[in-house]
């Protein structure tokens, strides 16, 4: 009797020491309190639970579960991949290897075309274009704060990637977000026009050494040629013919890549071409304004 007690605390650690095994294999504090509660069922904000039970004994399901993902994020595996979510713009969002996990820098995109959306000059449907959505994190964040503050919007996302619009399309149904799904490389696929396109595009350049920290996550959607422009060139070269008079491209870009993409919306006819910083002050986004083709609108006067 006496060993199966002892064999039994061996597989039943406490909160504390369960922890504590985490951070020997590397992982930091945090993650392994959210692989954690994970494990025991418990909702990302109940850490405070943990400090306050961290005598109690885990099952022996729940030990395994923790030792299992532990060794996953150990591996480099994003923690959004092993848990299954992402929180993004106050929305939580299903996410797997089939997409990028969002990013909180991207949540300047998402504020910055709010601004756009929220002048005088706004129209009251306006219609926005999403390139490249991933699990729909821009496109839901921005058609799910409309509709909370009582606006109206035609929301259009596209992704090349089949499996990455399965997500999209479940994070959608799943929020009660209404966004039309395209398949689709960038614009191609893409008719009619918009007020605003928004996108964050593949911007680290192919041969990039920090590629090998994203290995789990698609390259396809994080490499873009020797420079890491490549696609933010298609964009920017594809989007004139999409957008309204006046309308705004708004385009996510590197740490190090905000005067280029502004030269390349300047040199393609945008004005008001701007960037703004991110939380950390690096300039994370740069847009600019379509005047219109000034050569038809000349013609029809």
């Amino acid at each position: 009797m006496r060993h199966r007690i002892v064999h039994m605390a061996m597989n039943q650690p406490s909160c504390a020491h369960a922890l504590a095994a985490a951070q020997t294999l590397g992982l930091d504090r945090l993650d392994a309190q959210l692989l954690l509660l994970h494990a025991l069922g418990k909702p990302a904000d109940s850490r405070a639970w943990l400090l306050a039970h961290d005598t109690d004994l885990l099952s022996e399901e729940a030990a395994e579960a923790f030792r299992a993902m532990s060794l996953r994020r150990a591996a480099g595996e994003p923690l959004a991949y092993i848990v299954g979510s992402k929180e993004f713009f106050g929305l939580t969002l299903q996410v797997d290897a089939r997409v990028l996990v969002p990013r909180p820098d991207t949540e300047t995109l998402v504020t910055w075309a709010l601004e756009v959306l929220q002048t005088s000059a706004a129209p009251a449907v306006p219609e926005i274009l999403d390139l490249g959505t991933g699990s729909g994190a821009i496109a839901l964040a921005i058609a799910h704060s409309l509709k909370a503050a009582g606006h109206q919007s035609h929301v259009v996302a596209v992704d090349a990637s089949a499996g990455a619009l399965d997500v999209a399309r479940e994070n959608a149904a799943r929020l009660g977000v209404d966004v039309d799904f395209i398949q689709g490389h960038w614009l191609k696929e893409v008719s009619g026009h918009f007020h605003l396109i928004v996108s964050n595009p593949p911007y680290i350049a192919s041969a990039d050494p920090h590629l090998n920290a994203l290995a789990h996550e698609p390259l396809t959607a994080l490499a873009a040629g020797p420079d890491g422009l490549d696609d933010i060139r298609e964009i920017i070269h594809q989007a004139p013919r999409c957008l309204l008079e006046g309308g705004w491209l708004l385009l996510e870009h590197g740490y190090d890549q905000a005067a280029a993409v502004r030269e390349l919306l300047a040199d393609e006819g945008f004005e008001q071409v701007q960037s703004r910083q991110d939380l950390a002050g690096i300039e994370r986004c740069s847009g600019g304004l379509w005047p219109g083709n000034r050569a038809q609108n000349q013609t029809a006067g």
